[in-house]
């Protein structure tokens, strides 16, 4: 069964960087619009018979990019396909994943719901915002974690078994992920608490765990507008830290969320390339990992019905 592997236009470049570790070319495929602002998709090469893995990360403009996404399933299926798998690097709508209000919908499930009734017949997910997500679908799920990729750099840059180091939580949820990059780093991890009175507001309660005098690194899925990793970091500082690193897997980066990261008191932004940004948005104190040979090599694995979750012996 021949292994093809095709984009839409959220991350192309990401795409092509999967393929070259893959050893394969990406798929020829045609996405444009028509005048009035409908997705026109013409599939340029036979997929019947194939595996066919479908690289879309579902980022703004995240409306386009789901419904791309549910056009190249249904052509693919209808182009005979043996399986189809879609290669989500970041899943957007992963914040709606409960009801937190009376009469709030569980957006999350709902896009899941769209993903396999459009005839995907496997996902891969990068560092999805909640693990219950893979709950959602009723077709198997690799969740791939990002952050060893992180963790691998901090330790190769010597932040190892370090005194005068520690990991930071921004909230509660986030302690599973930083209790694990803490373990790699041989460090304490810390945990902020927090509450949010509206969306993109933090309000700093309280900082749990001895931090002063030390460097932070603060572990979050992503950065956003900005303000919760923002507002942590200058509590950590106005409270004794000596400096602090943000990190996470997905550089949502909204409104003027760059500008403001620069401007702010951490001294170092650590992400992945899940997410492609704008030249604006690449600012000196950002730090890029790539995510292709992580990946590829998932996609390898899954292509040869090997362990995919051998990947994260260091994380688990």
């Amino acid at each position: 069964m021949g292994l093809k592997l095709f984009c839409g236009n959220a991350h192309p470049e990401l795409a092509y960087r999967v393929a070259d570790h893959l050893g394969i070319e990406v798929g020829a495929m045609t996405s444009t619009k028509f005048a009035d602002g409908e997705i026109r998709l013409m599939v340029e090469e036979s997929a019947r018979g194939n595996e066919v893995y479908l690289l879309q990360s579902t980022c703004a403009p995240v409306n386009d990019n789901c419904m791309e996404l549910f056009i190249m399933l249904d052509a693919f299926r209808r182009a005979s396909a043996r399986r189809i798998t879609v290669v989500m690097p970041y899943y957007g709508y992963a914040r709606q994943d409960k009801k937190v209000k009376p009469r709030e919908p569980i957006t999350a499930k709902m896009v899941a719901g769209f993903i396999e009734k459009s005839g995907a017949d496997r996902v891969v997910a990068v560092d999805l915002h909640a693990e219950q997500i893979q709950g959602f679908f009723d077709i198997p799920v690799d969740h791939l974690y990002g952050f060893p990729i992180i963790g691998r750099h901090l330790v190769e840059r010597g932040f190892r078994n370090r005194d005068d180091v520690v990991v930071v939580s921004p909230d509660v949820a986030g302690v599973s992920r930083a209790s694990k990059l803490a373990e790699m780093l041989g460090v304490p991890f810390i945990v902020i608490a927090k509450r949010r009175p509206m969306p993109n507001q933090v309000e700093i309660l309280e900082i749990v765990g001895d931090f002063r005098n030390k460097t932070c690194v603060m572990i979050d899925d992503m950065i956003d507008t900005g303000g919760s990793i923002i507002n942590g970091a200058q509590a950590l500082i106005d409270r004794g830290a000596k400096e602090v690193i943000a990190t996470c897997s997905h550089p949502v980066f909204s409104n003027n969320a760059a500008q403001r990261l620069q401007e702010s008191f951490i001294k170092e932004i650590i992400c992945l390339d899940t997410i492609p940004l704008q030249e604006s948005q690449i600012i000196p104190k950002l730090t890029i990992l790539p995510s292709a040979p992580l990946i590829a090599e998932a996609i390898s694995r899954i292509h040869r019905n090997e362990s995919v979750s051998s990947l994260f012996s260091d994380w688990r």
